[in-house]
């Protein structure tokens, strides 16, 4: 694992961060307190390191539209978890803190959502360079993501492209 240890205790911060998400009585408590559309959503976290997470989907009752499929407003939920859960690992008790804001989605639909959909993001060390750009400059940095989503089978079923925006708190 790649980490830029900007201070002493970096490392130590996102280790303990991850131990907090990956546990998943925590993680299920984070979302309900925090994110109770997520929590009734049923997202769950499946892998995260300081590069990648993934975020899986299930296509249930709560989750469904009329059309038989997963309702696209529960795939972006996935799918702007899967990136800003990437991010949260990065800021995690930084001093001084750094804001995180969604400013921006794109998305594309290219087969319907049914079963489970797992959202892949893979730009855990362009946040972490985003991050430390806000962090060292002072300045609003914005960073294009994108988070995937692929079925069972595999296949790609939705690609959102989430622009975050970080900058030092005063």
């Amino acid at each position: 694992m790649i980490y830029y240890e900007h201070k002493k205790g970096f490392k130590l911060s996102m280790e303990a961060f991850f131990k907090l998400i990956r546990n998943p009585f925590l993680f299920r408590f984070f979302l309900l307190t925090r994110l109770p559309a997520a929590f009734l959503a049923g997202l769950r976290l499946e892998l995260i390191t300081p590069s990648r997470a993934i975020v899986k989907l299930r296509y249930q009752f709560l989750t469904k539209n009329p059309f038989r499929s997963t309702y696209f407003a529960c795939l972006g939920m996935a799918a702007e978890m899967s990136t800003g859960l990437l991010a949260m690992a990065h800021l995690y008790q930084r001093k001084p803190a750094i804001s995180m804001l969604v400013i921006r989605i794109e998305s594309q639909f290219f087969k319907k959502a049914t079963g489970v959909t797992r959202f892949t993001c893979e730009q855990g060390m362009e946040l972490q360079e985003a991050i430390q750009k806000a962090y060292e400059t002072g300045e609003s940095v914005e960073l294009p993501v994108v988070s995937s989503g692929y079925n069972e089978q595999g296949i790609e079923v939705a690609r959102f492209l989430i622009t975050w925006s970080f900058k030092r708190k005063a």
